[in-house]
């Protein structure tokens, strides 16, 4: 089995849990501590041996592009003012850049994200890929799509990244119900999409990660209803898990930092904060000050 060395990340949400912040600024840049989203998850690929990446996008909306675009005036002017600290960080984002294709598909409209992966069945050519969602960051010590693909290597088929949450919260997640197969590792036998809470098939939550493989995207030009409708992928994939395909899920390792809406992005931001290897000190000596 090769190793997989595509990825497509779907970003043209039109972030509406960030309004009116998002009018302006697409989810994906959204800081995190010092970097955006996008930051993140891109490196996060790029540890995990991914060489292109396609962004699906709305129409006009090319802050990806620019994010990693080179800027030589600006650099020189950070230059000619002394700014070495500015200018090692845009030479990192250059050389980080400089390691990945990029190219993008448009999703005309807000139909979903099983629309959205869709329109990039071309760029896949018949080979498998992960999917990452930039408003889950994952921190840990093996990449999280790394995780994902070694265990792929030795399934072959499309797997989940999930993780263990409180029984309240389940309400807000697709969640699997599964069979286990070894430590961690898990056939999905279906998915239930943001289950009551009596009605949640386990406490195992799928994160946005995951890798697909090309009868994926058979099922899903054969199905017009993911087409036409607002469906998530897990919705498809649990579909296909009850008809009989073998649809795996991973237990991830690492620190799951959940940025979909305003308050889980609060949280992980101050977590991020906190672990700063340049302000985190100072920033924790700060909130002792506020007595909280």
């Amino acid at each position: 089995m090769k190793r997989i060395t595509k990825a497509i990340f779907p970003i043209a949400g039109l972030g509406t849990r960030f309004l009116p912040e998002s009018k302006v600024v697409s989810k994906e840049l959204i800081p995190l501590g010092a970097k955006p989203l996008l930051h993140y998850t891109v490196e996060e690929a790029i540890l995990s041996g991914i060489e292109e990446i396609a962004f699906i996008t709305r129409k006009n909306q090319k802050g990806a592009l620019d994010y990693f675009k080179e800027d030589k005036e600006l650099l020189q002017i950070l230059k000619e003012n002394n700014k070495h600290r500015e200018v090692l960080k845009m030479e990192e984002l250059q050389e980080m850049a400089q390691k990945i294709k990029f190219s993008f598909y448009t999703q005309k409209k807000p139909m979903g994200v099983a629309n959205a992966l869709f329109q990039a069945k071309d760029f896949i050519f018949k080979e498998p890929c992960a999917i990452s969602f930039c408003d889950d960051i994952i921190k840990s010590e093996i990449p999280c799509i790394e995780q994902l693909q070694q265990m792929f290597l030795t399934c072959g088929s499309p797997i989940l990244a999930i993780k263990r949450m409180p029984v309240d919260r389940l309400s807000s997640y697709g969640v699997v119900k599964v069979e286990k197969i070894a430590n961690r590792f898990y056939k999905v036998k279906s998915i239930s999409e943001k289950p009551k809470i009596e009605e949640a098939p386990s406490d195992l939550a799928i994160v946005g990660r995951m890798i697909l493989t090309p009868d994926v995207f058979e099922y899903l030009s054969n199905s017009k209803d993911m087409m036409v409708k607002d469906r998530s992928i897990s919705v498809a994939l649990g579909e296909m898990a009850e008809l009989g395909k073998a649809i795996y899920a991973y237990e991830i390792e690492g620190d799951w930092l959940e940025c979909g809406d305003i308050n889980s992005w609060y949280k992980s931001f101050l977590k991020m904060a906190m672990e700063d290897p340049d302000f985190g000190e100072s920033f924790k000596k700060y909130l002792k000050t506020l007595k909280l």
